[in-house]
């Protein structure tokens, strides 16, 4: 089943209660937790704080996206009852394989995310290991940036490789995805979209939900 899951990045946050009440409301099904640290990318968002602040006040699980360096020293701090996932960008990991295997030693799930210009051969060795590949179809750092197209060829070929070799593997997309493209963007084989200021930013939060989440089911 396909997966929407709205990015706290794009929210409000003197709202951020209500504005989460309002996806799960709506029928959301995860949470997508931006961080970023201002090094590996040009931007600063929030930390495992601002998460924890939502412990109790959402039974979402938590999609934790670390657009950071040195996560490692990080990922303990991100674990929770809520946490389902935490992805880490093949860019910030020198020990690819062993930032993978310690995500997985803290008992959630492990994803790894690619930038557009990183070519899926840097998974050739790890993606059996994998439970979500995140293909990011903008330049992480900002929201509300526009999807590029070439990441969607990148999308099939992945679903190829996971079909000859991880069958179980979650494929996600984070960026630029709209009522335009999220269908073909599903249809491409991903199973979890991300969804921003398409979300938060709009008039009403619980109609723009439901009316992605008709689109991709």
């Amino acid at each position: 089943m396909n997966r929407l899951a709205p990015s706290l990045l794009s929210a409000d946050f003197s709202r951020l209660g209500q504005q989460v009440a309002a996806i799960e409301k709506a029928g959301a099904q995860v949470i997508h937790v931006d961080v970023m640290d201002g090094h590996f990318v040009p931007n600063i968002s929030f930390g495992a704080v601002v998460m924890k602040s939502l412990l109790g006040k959402t039974k979402l699980p938590f999609d934790v996206h670390l657009m950071i360096e040195n996560p490692d020293q990080y990922l303990e701090s991100f674990v929770t009852d809520n946490t389902e996932i935490i992805t880490v960008h093949a860019e910030a990991c020198r020990h690819l394989h062993r930032t993978v295997q310690h995500i997985k030693s803290l008992g959630v799930k492990a994803g790894v995310a690619l930038n557009p210009a990183t070519p899926l051969s840097v998974l050739d060795y790890v993606l059996e290991d994998l439970d979500l590949v995140l293909i990011m179809s903008v330049n992480p750092g900002f929201g509300g940036q526009k999807f590029i197209p070439s990441q969607l060829d990148k999308i099939k070929t992945l679903k190829e490789m996971k079909d000859q070799r991880n069958p179980k593997l979650v494929i996600a997309v984070d960026g630029g995805i709209n009522l335009d493209n999220i269908k073909t963007v599903a249809d491409a084989g991903v199973e979890l979209l991300v969804a921003g200021s398409m979300v938060f930013d709009a008039p009403d939060i619980e109609s723009r939900v439901k009316e992605l989440l008709e689109l991709i089911q």
